[in-house]
């Protein structure tokens, strides 16, 4: 849904919300309901395909794997698409239904803005070439109408851009543990259990930020859980 000629129009805001939860309930599916599960692994916005409805349906399944329910991961060569990998597969190999949760979060991000995952483009503006990194330095600097995609010209529902964005930014933490299943984010989408999670992740924000602004005496000590800063977000309305 990214691609479109120089004079298709953008997509409505009310579509990219269909989208945002028809693809949620899809890889739902494939984590939940099928036997051996589904772990799609190339989660990004070009694999997420629209009928003539605008109903979504995850397509290409080239670097999909089966999983048995017993497992909680399994570890292949490294494959995917550069800015949808999340960092515990490209550091070990091992992926799981979590790392899909990753790419769904930044398939979020591009619902969103509008912008590609990885854009060398945006180093023209000495913005960061990934998304996520550029998505977090905005919201660092409480810039967050400037993350929505201009196409729409301002013809969108905040709020709904506020919850979608909080649920990419669970959706994309560093250790595979805090996200949430795709189960709890399709809840999420539909109006139940967002506020509780999102206030539940800013505490947290806090307490690490908090500890990154202390003192150490091991900062040879690499840390390595990817934790993002604490970001200000109002939430749901």
């Amino acid at each position: 849904f990214l691609e479109r000629g120089p004079n298709e129009p953008a997509l409505e805001w009310e579509k990219r919300t269909r989208i945002a939860l028809g693809s949620a309930r899809g890889l739902s599916y494939l984590h939940d309901h099928c036997d051996p599960k589904i772990i799609h692994r190339d989660v990004k916005a070009a694999n997420i395909l629209l009928d003539e409805d605008f109903e979504a349906v995850v397509g290409d399944f080239g670097l999909a794997k089966l999983m048995d329910y017993k497992d909680t991961h399994v570890t292949t060569a490294v494959r995917g698409t550069i800015g949808h990998i999340a960092p515990e597969y490209l550091s070990t190999g091992k992926s799981s239904e979590k790392t899909d949760v990753f790419g769904y979060g930044i398939m979020l991000l591009e619902l969103i803005t509008g912008q590609r995952a990885f854009d060398l483009a945006r180093l023209a503006n000495d913005d960061d070439v990934m998304l996520l990194d550029w998505v977090k330095g905005l919201l660092k600097e409480k810039k967050v109408e400037m993350l929505v995609d201009p196409d729409l010209q301002s013809v969108y529902v905040e709020h709904e851009v506020e919850a979608l964005i909080q649920v990419a930014l669970l959706c994309t933490q560093g250790s595979p543990m805090d996200r949430p299943k795709m189960s709890e984010v399709v809840r999420m989408l539909e109006g139940d259990g967002l506020a509780e999670r999102w206030e539940e992740w800013q505490k947290v924000e806090v307490v690490r930020q908090e500890a990154e602004l202390a003192p150490r005496n091991n900062d040879w000590i690499v840390d390595s859980t990817y934790n993002l800063r604490a970001v200000e977000l109002s939430g749901p309305r």
